[in-house]
């Protein structure tokens, strides 16, 4: 645990208890602040009171002596419009900061020309959490003592107090951005990216702009890589190369990069600094299948290569990452069937990544509506034998895909698999792929993704551990 000791003697009001919220309490009691905390949820109240918060109706917290309001990143804190606290907090003079604030602050406290320890941070629509666990993984092959957290994981205030080899690799999401104004990384990543989080921003152009002020707020002497294969991220990355020379670097899929790191039919290659040279063959990496898993190791590259300096060492520690799951997670196979666990794809763009990776699809799709739909997908609908929808979204789903795709109105995710395995079985598909890739928020039928994820793992076990052992064989996590 990092302990947060600029609040010392002072008082401070924690907004929202889910993980990163109670692990604020622990940090900044441990550091020795009086905190105040409020939930909705009676059960995290208590463990808030557990952990020596005193928990009272934020309305009645002794706000003129409150010097910060550390807010949950779910709450609103400017769109649609500010919550009721975030308006008080301000009126009140207490600032408002996230639990990255706190972390950014222990680490490398303002006016410190240096942090007490290395922090990479990577934000984006899409690939972060894969991005950051691969950026740990090689870290921690290097031998160098990588703390993984933030967005993924564990909450930044839960990783160990910086150590001589210590290296902290944030996934930082835009809502975390917004609250943590003194986040300065030493190298600063951009995955990608697509329409997400509108609500939360008022607009794309808002959406990209709280992006781009992490890879602004990177130390002068730091780095950032950009993924410039779309649009909004090629124009940030062209800003941020105009003020930062070779210390912003571009990453590319498909493109030759005259200068910086690319991928060519799988091939990763470096000209960064030096003419193109061939880095080695991201094929080799089983776990990372994709055009957007190459994206993900070449920024992840960009990330280290002036660190660790040995390109083959970096490649080596690719070819090596055990995936994660709920991103294209291959979770068993029953016969000739494969189950694909990709519950973390929560929109179209993600979903679209693993529907490039197979062909005879049986597609289970839906979950809490995001805005665009899935229109934008009917380039990958070829691939589909048959789509099987689940959730509030599944009605306009199927308008979507209304004599293009054969579409069953599963409801829910057990009817949707036992359906796409029923189907796959007898299909003439040499390799059916039954993959769950909802291109939707989770939460109309299950707590998060994970829990999604989870249930959908679970249930294929049970199918596979149903079957004789002539046809079931486990799947690699």
């Amino acid at each position: 645990m990092i302990e947060v000791t600029g609040f010392r003697g002072k008082t401070v009001g924690v907004f929202g208890l889910a993980r990163s919220g109670l692990s604020a309490i622990r940090s900044l009691k441990a550091g020795g602040a009086s905190v105040f905390a409020w939930d909705d949820k009676e059960s995290t109240r208590l463990m808030a009171a557990g952990e020596g918060a005193m928990t009272e109706p934020w309305e009645r917290w002794p706000w003129a002596k409150m010097s910060a309001l550390v807010l949950s990143p779910g709450v609103p804190l400017t769109h649609p419009q500010p919550h009721a606290i975030v308006r008080h907090a301000r009126e009140a003079g207490a600032e408002v900061i996230g639990d990255v604030e706190l972390f950014a602050r222990t680490i490398r406290p303002p006016g410190q020309a240096k942090s007490a320890a290395p922090i990479i941070a990577v934000t984006g629509t899409n690939g972060k959490s894969t991005t950051t666990a691969l950026i740990g993984h090689i870290l921690q092959a290097s031998g160098l003592d990588a703390q993984v957290g933030g967005n993924i994981g564990r909450p930044a205030l839960d990783l160990a107090a910086p150590g001589p080899n210590t290296v902290y690799v944030l996934e930082v999401s835009s809502y975390q951005i917004d609250l943590a104004p003194g986040l300065v990384p030493d190298v600063a990543l951009l995955t990608n990216l697509s329409p997400d989080h509108i609500d939360r921003h008022g607009s794309m152009a808002g959406y990209a702009a709280v992006k781009e002020k992490l890879l602004l707020q990177t130390a002068t002497d730091g780095y950032v890589a950009v993924g410039v294969d779309d649009a909004d991220s090629a124009v940030i990355y062209t800003k941020l190369a105009a003020h930062r020379g070779s210390r912003a670097v571009a990453v590319s899929v498909g493109k030759v990069l005259g200068r910086g790191v690319f991928v060519i039919d799988g091939k990763l290659y470096d000209s960064w600094d030096q003419p193109a040279a061939e880095i080695g063959d991201l094929k080799a990496a089983t776990h990372l299948p994709g055009a957007h898993n190459w994206q993900n190791a070449a920024l992840a590259y960009a990330a280290l290569r002036r660190w660790l300096r040995d390109p083959r060492a970096i490649m080596q520690a690719i070819t090596r990452f055990p995936g994660l799951a709920h991103r294209i997670e291959d979770v068993g196979r029953i016969g000739r069937t494969r189950f694909i666990n990709d519950s973390k794809a929560t929109n179209a763009d993600a979903a679209a990544r693993a529907l490039a990776c197979f062909s005879d699809i049986f597609w289970i799709a839906g979950g809490k509506p995001k805005e665009g739909g899935i229109a934008d997908l009917e380039p990958y609908f070829a691939r589909l034998r048959k789509a099987y929808l689940i959730g509030e979204a599944a009605e306009a789903f199927g308008r979507t895909l209304a004599g293009k795709v054969d579409v069953v109105q599963a409801d829910t995710l057990e009817r949707a698999l036992h359906a796409a395995y029923a189907d796959a079985q007898v299909s003439d598909a040499v390799e059916p792929v039954v993959l769950l890739s909802p291109a939707s928020a989770s939460f109309d039928q299950f707590r998060d993704f994970e829990h999604r994820g989870d249930m959908f793992r679970e249930m294929v076990k049970a199918m596979i551990e149903s079957q004789t052992p002539a046809v079931r064989t486990a799947g690699t996590a």
